[in-house]
């Protein structure tokens, strides 16, 4: 016997529901024989829309909407990383040292994957990568050009952590 029932469905963006049918033991379709078909598919409508507006309602629980702040945080580490950083890391490479990329395979072979350690390379420098950092030393290790904020450095490590994590899609212009 086919025994009709209500399957869930979700993505990060929409919940829906389908409507299947499943073969039952004949133990269960004893049971199961009892029901109509038609009082089955009322309860499932009946049951629908509830159920549906209760996942609705806490599915911002489960995954939070990005807020403005984020949202403006996050175009100012890509203002930030036009001014700052693209002459080198276009697209998240590196025209300098290949090897050092800011994918995220190569920040966690290098041990900068995280936006702490990013943060840190970014104010004091590593290797061929110089410091931008207010309070950077040694001098020979530093920019020679305008340094940053350490809230601006912020900004950028934060910026590239969720580049590298999402595999450095395109650096949309906002016009700045």
């Amino acid at each position: 016997m086919q025994l009709l029932y209500l399957r869930p469905s979700c993505n990060t963006n929409i919940c829906s529901f389908s409507t299947q049918s499943k073969n039952v033991s004949s133990r269960r379709q004893n049971q199961v024989a009892q029901i109509p078909k038609e009082q089955q598919l009322n309860f499932l409508k009946t049951v629908a829309a509830p159920l549906m507006a209760a996942i609705l309602a806490f599915s911002p629980l489960l995954h939070p909407p990005v807020s403005l702040g984020q949202t403006i945080d996050i175009q100012k580490g890509a203002n930030l990383f036009r001014q700052a950083c693209i002459g080198c890391h276009d697209s998240g490479g590196n025209i300098i040292q290949p090897g050092a990329t800011l994918f995220l395979k190569d920040l966690q072979r290098n041990g900068n994957d995280t936006e702490e350690e990013i943060y840190r390379v970014t104010y004091f420098g590593k290797g061929r990568m110089p410091g931008f950092g207010q309070n950077c030393t040694p001098r020979g290790q530093c920019t020679f050009g305008p340094r940053l904020q350490e809230e601006d450095i912020k900004l950028l490590a934060a910026f590239v952590k969720l580049q590298a994590d999402q595999g450095w899609p395109n650096v949309e212009n906002s016009g700045d």
